[in-house]
């Protein structure tokens, strides 16, 4: 069972650009992926800086691309990330939420994702206080479908070291508090899941009390050492019969937009064939399709310097890699060239300041 598929624009660094992304949904309705939520960690507005209206220029930009995912039949969704309010008790928050939401309404989003990600958790009553905000945020009526991310979106415990300890019993406490109808998002048992099995996500879905709407951070390269590794192979670890078990699968993408559909497509193969995918095959078509026939053979032959070496330990074979992609005349040959220049860095601070 393929379940609905779409991309989170989810990450840390340099956000895709309107062209990246409309190109991005044209390509991939065909295959399956059928929403668009835009939620970079680069959108202060959407983030840190929340509670400034957006830019008129801005918000036409992200109205234009709405449009141009509606032409394709794909929905289109916003992750707004009301940065740090459930740290407030009290609910003096709601009139800067609704205001918010009032400007994000004129865009007629199908989706609103409310997202507590990746900021400091351990806070008395944090699921009563989060559970709060969503329900406010879905009484406006600004979309059809709500969803939210939890702040320990993992079983990972290094969220608990970069965010403070969880609260005892929060998934549980928050599926029990949220209407049956909102969405909780789900990353796995790590951050970065390399599988995910039945067992484990018929777990979480009795904890949350609804079925895990997947946000899948593979090929997702957004971290200052994920950043130095290009995500390119084939998706594996994610059984066709999850499908069944889950509410949504949602990618998280790696910084650039044209490779990363190298890997989506087989994400999509994954679930059409079931138990004949092969993601060696997988991944020769993907990028056959993707790059053409003497690119994708190029990036075979070289796929473990690009994805498991890592950038920062090339030493001199980063001058011959980038003298051999500058060869071709590729627009995704002319990414593998950028991110060898260091155009998708990410440092830490960098992280700790979007």
């Amino acid at each position: 069972m393929t379940p609905e598929l779409g991309i989170i624009e989810g990450f840390f660094g340099r956000p895709w650009s309107w062209a990246a992304r409309r190109e991005a949904v044209r390509f991939l309705r065909p295959h399956g992926y059928l929403f668009y939520l835009y939620a970079p960690k680069g959108d202060a507005f959407l983030r840190r800086r929340w509670r400034d209206p957006y830019p008129e220029e801005a918000l036409e930009a992200l109205g234009l691309f709405a449009k141009a995912c509606r032409a394709e039949g794909v929905r289109f969704g916003v992750g707004l990330t009301p940065f740090e309010l459930h740290l407030h008790p009290d609910r003096s928050w709601r009139e800067d939420l609704a205001a918010k939401l009032r400007q994000l309404g004129q865009l007629k989003p199908d989706d609103l994702a409310i997202l507590f990600d990746d900021m400091r958790g351990d806070v008395p009553e944090l699921a009563e206080r989060q559970a709060a905000i969503v329900h406010a945020a879905a009484e406006t009526g600004v979309a059809r479908r709500i969803l939210t991310c939890p702040s320990y979106y993992s079983d990972d415990p290094i969220l608990d070291v970069a965010f403070g300890a969880r609260p005892a019993g929060y998934l549980e406490r928050l599926g029990t508090l949220l209407d049956p109808a909102i969405e909780m998002m789900w990353t796995g048992e790590e951050v970065c899941a390399r599988q995910f099995t039945p067992g484990h996500l018929a777990r979480v879905a009795e904890a949350m009390r609804r079925r895990p709407f997947l946000w899948d951070n593979y090929p997702v390269n957004d971290g200052a050492r994920m950043a130095q590794h290009l995500h390119l192979r084939a998706f594996t670890g994610r059984p066709s019969e999850i499908g069944a078990l889950i509410a949504g699968h949602g990618v998280n993408p790696a910084s650039q937009p044209l490779l990363s559909r190298v890997p989506l497509l087989t994400l999509a193969e994954s679930y059409a064939r079931g138990e004949a995918y092969e993601y060696g095959a997988a991944f020769e078509r993907a990028a056959r399709e993707v790059l053409g026939p003497e690119l994708a053979e190029r990036v075979q032959r070289d796929l473990l310097t690009l994805q498991d070496r890592g950038r920062d330990r090339l030493g001199e074979r980063l001058a011959t890699l980038r003298e051999r992609y500058a060869a071709f005349d590729h627009p995704a040959a002319r990414e593998v060239v950028a991110w060898l220049d260091g155009h998708w860095e990410v440092t830490d601070a960098l992280v700790q300041t979007q």
